[in-house]
């Protein structure tokens, strides 16, 4: 893999309602270690870190009619598990939609710190990381999707997401030490 462009990784939904919680994944925690060691290489590196995190309105958001109370502002539940806690150096962007883009400071964020492109992270590739990575590439952003450091509900979820993302986003699967030596 030739070298990133101006790259950023982006956390998505990395938080303990995702993880343990309240729609807790069991297949989120297989991620950890891989995705605090990309995070870890990223910062040394100089390759921002920013974490996209559901942040609810409790009888507000939609999305709380589809999946139940979750991540609600303000609760342990919103907050990023402790293996992954964001550094003094990372940004963070709530959102309270799938996408880390809808109707955030995401796309000012990266256009100021003139990332061209980004590495997705995090749960779950059919739904958050492929909304996210949907308005990324039609903002004109480059996607690449960190395989181990991505996960979903099942299997099923996850290769189906990472297959769509490939297909109509072009964004390649890479490994940790694909990504890392491309930083």
């Amino acid at each position: 893999m030739e070298k990133l462009n101006k790259p950023a990784i982006l956390v998505v939904d990395m938080l303990n309602d995702f993880v343990t919680g309240a729609i807790g994944c069991d297949r989120a925690r297989d991620i950890v270690p891989a995705t605090a060691k990309l995070l870890d290489a990223a910062r040394k590196a100089g390759v921002p870190v920013i974490y996209c995190n559901d942040a609810h309105l409790p009888k507000i958001d939609r999305e709380l009619e589809i999946w139940g109370d979750h991540a609600l502002v303000g609760t342990p539940g919103a907050q990023v598990i402790p293996e992954l806690a964001p550094q003094a150096c990372d940004y963070v962007i709530p959102k309270r939609r799938y996408s880390g883009f809808f109707q955030t400071d995401l796309d000012i964020l990266l256009k100021e710190l003139g990332v061209k492109t980004v590495i997705m992270t995090g749960l779950h590739t059919h739904m958050c990381v492929r909304h996210t990575s949907a308005d990324a590439y039609c903002l004109g952003y480059d996607v690449v999707v960190a395989k181990e450091a991505t996960n979903s509900f099942t299997e099923q979820d996850y290769l189906y997401g990472l297959e769509y993302l490939k297909i109509c986003y072009g964004a390649p699967a890479c490994t940790n030490e694909e990504l890392i030596a491309a930083f």
